[in-house]
């Protein structure tokens, strides 16, 4: 499909107006609860507003984002489709849409990061597309440092609808049995209060962990600030300063009981966060406390995945978080910084609850994202070129704090206006629209319209590339695209 001219007259518009609230606050971990966007209208002129505004170069060069590879928001968004009901658009986070897919970037040959930046033009309007992408290297499960984990399970009344207990339950006795000898789990359960049903084992007695999930039962209210201080606090006790030492909490995010204040419980895991103990919060359940998850994560030095299927759970369990136990990097960071002379404004799509201050980029007591290996992070910028645009555009940098010894360290690379594709959809590469469509497809769910493309238009180019790529999870876009135009 070819890029028309009016669809392009409309990306110019949209793309100033695109990139509604994720959320507001002074930095990415002090986020009000997210508010819906309102639709734009391609009629009306650009907005600017404090959360994902139109940035104008000349007082606004450099953009500056803590790193994000959290999936859960495409995760829950999936679920909801196939449910046949649209996501709500407070919990649509486009960044994580788009690093749901593959790729394909190169990877390093140390334990740093490549950066690729590269983008698409669309001369008419002297509109583009930049695409910031990063890329850790991935590990050999082989040789990875034994775990120490620490399971903190649901087990409140609303962990009894299918698709919660019985899900966490079957994904467990499968990680059990693919953890190496020399790791070990410890199991806590909450519900009226937090209950240690496993202290720290080791994968040698596999049996007795295998018994203590089979003893998981469903009772009570929901806890989550108990089974989260008992979880860490059973961490903290069984520590090994050579071993990856991570809280993994299996839950709906419907705190019910005890201290329900977001901040009490952020600030707890934060705290255990410093000392080592990362988080992976992995949520459950057709009602799901997205924003709280996705909170407990940030604050915690880890990730929040979403899981509906047992393949999914599969996915996350044994192919997943086996191989990226470790981590590859700490509090990372990336700034671009935009040539005025060459870029009138620009937007960054998503990350919204991510952004930083310049200042804070080297500033390694600010927190900053957590990277594990293999990983991939994608940012997409909307950008408008000034007439004529020649060389450099844009030059990306990422900073992160080796793991352990807490060294700082850079990567870099830079993009020039010959080295943009002349149009997207033409002679670009098929990672680059995927992830496009991903972004497009998630603007839309959130704002109801995006890059100047419908409903059925991003359905069309996710089922052309889901045949390019030979990708399940592309062909699971395209059809997901289709799902949510049948229902809105």
């Amino acid at each position: 499909m070819k890029f028309r001219p009016l669809v392009v007259v409309a990306l110019l518009v949209v793309l100033a107006a695109c990139g509604g609230p994720g959320g507001s606050g002074p930095n990415a971990h002090d986020r009000a609860a997210p508010v819906p966007a309102s639709k734009p209208s391609a009629s009306s002129p650009p907005v600017a507003t404090e959360e994902g505004r139109e940035n104008d170069t000349e007082t606004a060069q450099v953009s500056t984002f803590a790193l994000d590879v959290d999936t859960a928001s495409y995760g829950y968004a999936r679920r909801t489709l196939e449910e046949g009901r649209w996501p709500e658009p407070a919990r649509v986070r486009p960044e994580e849409f788009v690093n749901s897919f593959r790729q394909d970037y190169a990877q390093p040959g140390d334990d740093g990061f490549t950066v690729q930046v590269d983008g698409a033009r669309m001369p008419e309007r002297n509109t583009a597309v930049l695409r910031v992408g990063l890329q850790t290297r991935a590990a050999d499960a082989a040789s990875r440092r034994p775990a120490n984990l620490t399971f903190v399970v649901d087990v409140s009344g609303s962990m009894a609808e299918p698709g919660r207990l019985d899900l966490v339950k079957q994904a467990l006795h499968t990680l059990v049995d693919q953890l190496a000898p020399g790791d070990q789990v410890s199991i806590v359960s909450f519900s009226d209060a937090a209950r240690l049903v496993a202290s720290m084992t080791p994968l040698t007695a596999r049996a007795d962990l295998h018994a203590a999930v089979d003893r998981l039962a469903v009772e009570g209210s929901t806890n989550l600030e108990d089974g989260l201080v008992t979880g860490y606090e059973e961490a903290a006790r069984a520590f090994r300063p050579a071993a990856t030492n991570r809280v993994i909490l299996l839950s709906d995010g419907l705190a019910n009981t005890g201290s329900t204040a977001w901040q009490a419980i952020l600030d707890r895991v934060k705290e255990h966060a410093g000392r080592q103990i990362t988080l992976l919060s992995v949520g459950v359940g057709r009602d799901y406390g997205d924003e709280l998850m996705e909170q407990l994560a940030d604050n915690g030095d880890g990730a929040a995945v979403y899981v509906s299927t047992v393949e999914q759970a599969r996915q996350v369990f044994v192919e997943r978080l086996p191989a990226t136990l470790e981590l590859r990097a700490r509090d990372a960071k990336a700034q671009v910084v935009f040539n005025p002379s060459a870029v009138e404004s620009y937007r960054l799509v998503g990350y919204e609850n991510r952004a930083m201050a310049t200042e804070d980029f080297r500033d390694d007591a600010r927190d900053g994202g957590e990277v594990g290996p293999g990983h991939s992070v994608t940012a997409l910028y909307a950008v408008k070129l000034r007439p004529g645009a020649s060389g450099q555009l844009a030059s990306a940098t990422v900073r992160w704090q080796e793991p352990d010894t807490r060294t700082p360290a850079e990567a870099s690379a830079s993009v020039k206006s010959a080295d943009l594709g002349d149009a997207l959809w033409e002679g670009t590469s098929s990672r680059l629209q995927v992830d496009v469509v991903a972004a497009a497809f998630a603007l839309h769910l959130r704002d109801r319209e995006a890059f100047g493309l419908d409903l059925r238009e991003l359905g069309a180019h996710a089922t052309r590339l889901a045949s390019a790529t030979e990708d399940a999870a592309v062909s699971e876009l395209a059809r997901l695209i289709t799902k949510a135009a049948s229902i809105g």
